[in-house]
């Protein structure tokens, strides 16, 4: 049993005996708008100590405690988009003594996830997935004769992507019962919030409106012509006031826009709208980052912070030169390469800030294309203008570009069209977890024909190789890692490198690493100790395949190292060539095991796959050690034998 909440004083902290939304629903209206106030104070200490998502939680607070207070959570099914707005949520169903682990090794999740909780009803950390996932929950409720109900919550930057309205068009035609809730937070559909919105919307979501309006439906459809006046003057009203005109035609009853601040407001219209039947749709308007003034006045800035580390008075150290991230090398390399060839035309999913695109974007406005969140439609758009003799070039995440592997293969590849991928965040991502490493690009990539697929070491081949992607005439890919590098000494000028060449960056004996990409840094240091040679690949497709013979003639061993999957990454490309060629010795695949990587330090994952200089060194004594074994017992079986 659930601790009873008295109804009354007001001046009581309601947070620390809300555990649950059970809870919740015990609390008098009245103290709704302090346990608002209490929980927005709480979320800005918790992920001040944690770091995460913030702007989008603080948005949503009186939206999350409206939806838990109504509806019957978590029988009535709440699905949240991407989960940056999902904080909240976490803190009232039963999470909030574990929120100072957000994003941290055994920790809660950055996401909704399902294991972690039963009111987490679907994972996400991708956009545009929640009208699919809730549509299917209410077809399955309808099917198995159940009465709950079914909300979707979706933010305007994640209904710009195609899917979102493929699951729209398909509520409409199934004639769901669902509840659809823009959480409008850029005011980028509507700025029309205040009196007369709140009231239209009163009057719209109001039972006596809905029922005059099935009840002339039925009336004057005996008469179709006075049914299909009725209906134009009705569309023709809503029309002038309303911007809902888009989601009424696909089918659905649109009410709103109403301010998502606004408490009362949205408990009033919420209470009307639960019980309806058929596709509903509730535009709310929130500011991101409410609360915090920083996170008002800078939303993209404050989408996401670090954890706020306690300051302390220290003499000033000696300055030191700031190292660039991987996402700085190709900002400034896409920069120069456009300030170079007039043809160069950017193009990002929606992350002009996260890959560097400001400077390019800045300076290049006309060549500069921010699709938004459609992934698809940024590959395709950019195999159109290649069609044309520009040059396009696709900055996405790896873990995003997942999303449009179609388009690569169909639209791009197939055709052998002139596209380079800038791939950011190859690799794990750390505190993010699962949903958004990159692990899996290697290998979805090298499959492709006529795809170069290339893995620079450091971020002086990261600057070179996205020169020699460009210059290649074909698709071509550049993977890179978030975070910094080395601090490799970066050159200036946008000269190619031979295609399919790898560099021997030391040389031992016995054993050769061959490394694609970034953990390049672990392997030299692990080479030291072993006295290994160590290769920089630099290319997954094509192989260097001289050297690798050239490896394999002269050493015991060979290694593949690579931060990417396994099954069928760049060290399985290396068998197969040596499968092909008939050349027998002995081989060691390190890289991401057949797992999900859970959310952890960048370091504690690279350690827990083995692929930091400790991991890499015990891997290869371990195989070195059976390699002595199967020799010893072999001598034992020939002299036996003779």
């Amino acid at each position: 049993m659930f601790h009873e909440i008295p109804k009354t004083r007001p001046d009581t902290p309601l947070l620390d005996q809300v555990d649950h939304p059970e809870q919740l629903r015990r609390l008098d209206e009245s103290l709704l708008p302090q346990l608002a106030r209490e929980l927005r104070a709480f979320l800005l200490y918790s992920v001040g100590r944690s770091g995460g998502h913030f702007g989008a939680g603080l948005g949503v607070v009186e939206l999350t405690i409206a939806l838990h207070y109504l509806f019957n959570t978590p029988e009535d099914r709440l699905v949240w988009d991407v989960g940056h707005q999902a904080y909240p949520h976490k803190i009232l169903t039963g999470r909030r003594e574990a929120m100072p682990s957000l994003r941290q090794k055994d920790g809660l999740a950055a996401f909704p996830k399902r294991e972690e909780s039963e009111y987490d009803t679907f994972g996400v950390g991708h956009s545009s997935t929640s009208i699919s996932a809730a549509l299917g929950m209410a077809i399955a409720a309808r099917a198995k004769g159940e009465q709950r109900r079914t909300v979707a919550v979706i933010g305007d930057g994640a209904l710009t992507a195609g899917m979102a309205y493929e699951a729209l068009n398909h509520a409409a035609d199934v004639k769901a019962n669902m509840l659809v809730i823009l959480n409008d937070n850029d005011m980028s559909i509507s700025k029309s919030v205040g009196g007369l919105s709140n009231y239209l919307a009163k009057v719209l979501s109001s039972r006596t409106y809905h029922h005059i309006r099935e009840g002339s439906k039925k009336v004057l459809n005996v008469i179709p012509r006075a049914w299909e006046l009725a209906r134009r003057t009705e569309e023709h009203v809503k029309g002038m006031v309303i911007p809902g005109t888009l989601f009424e035609e696909m089918g659905f009853n649109y009410i709103g826009p109403v301010n998502g601040h606004d408490l009362p407001m949205l408990l009033h219209t919420l209470r009307n709208m639960r019980d309806m039947e058929g596709p509903q749709f509730l535009h709310v308007v929130t500011q991101k980052g409410k609360g915090f003034d920083p996170a008002e006045q800078d939303p993209i800035g404050y989408h996401a912070i670090t954890k706020l580390e306690p300051q302390t008075i220290k003499s000033a150290p000696a300055a030191k030169v700031k190292k660039p991230k991987y996402a700085n090398v190709f900002g400034q390399w896409l920069y120069d390469m456009a300030a170079a060839d007039d043809r160069l035309m950017g193009i990002t999913p929606a992350m002009k800030e996260g890959s560097d695109l400001i400077r390019f974007a800045d300076h290049f406005p006309e060549r500069y294309f921010d699709v938004a969140i459609a992934e698809q439609h940024a590959v395709t758009v950019a195999a159109g203008m290649a069609c044309e003799g520009l040059k396009p070039v696709v900055a996405i995440y790896s873990t995003f570009l997942q999303r449009a592997y179609d388009q690569l293969i169909h639209d791009v590849a197939v055709q052998k069209l002139d596209v380079l991928f800038a791939i950011d965040r190859g690799g794990m991502v750390g505190e993010d977890g699962p949903t958004h490493g990159g692990c899996y690009d290697i290998a979805f990539l090298r499959c492709v024909p006529g795809m170069v697929v290339m893995t620079p070491g450091d971020e002086n081949e990261t600057w070179r190789l996205l020169s020699t992607g460009y210059q290649y005439n074909g698709p071509a890919s550049v993977r890179y890692p978030r975070g910094t590098g080395p601090g490799a000494v970066i050159g200036t000028d946008l000269e190619p490198l031979p295609i399919g060449k790898g560099e021997v960056r030391r040389q031992g004996n016995r054993v050769a690493i061959l490394v694609f990409g970034t953990v390049l840094g672990n392997a030299l240091e692990a080479g030291e100790v072993l006295d290994a040679t160590v290769v920089s690949m630099r290319f997954v497709k094509p192989l260097d395949e001289s050297l690798i013979r050239e490896l394999a003639a002269h050493h015991e061993l060979l290694v593949t190292v690579e931060e990417g999957c396994i099954a069928g990454g760049a060290g399985s490309g290396v068998l197969e060539f040596l499968q092909q060629q008939e050349i027998n010795i002995p081989m060691l695949n390190l890289g991401i095991p057949d797992i999900y990587i859970e959310a952890a330090s960048h370091q504690d994952q690279l350690a827990q796959c083995g692929l930091d200089k400790d991991g890499i060194i015990k891997s290869v004594r371990d195989r070195l050690g059976r390699i002595a074994v199967k020799s010893i017992n072999m001598k034992k079986e020939l002299s036996l034998s003779h």
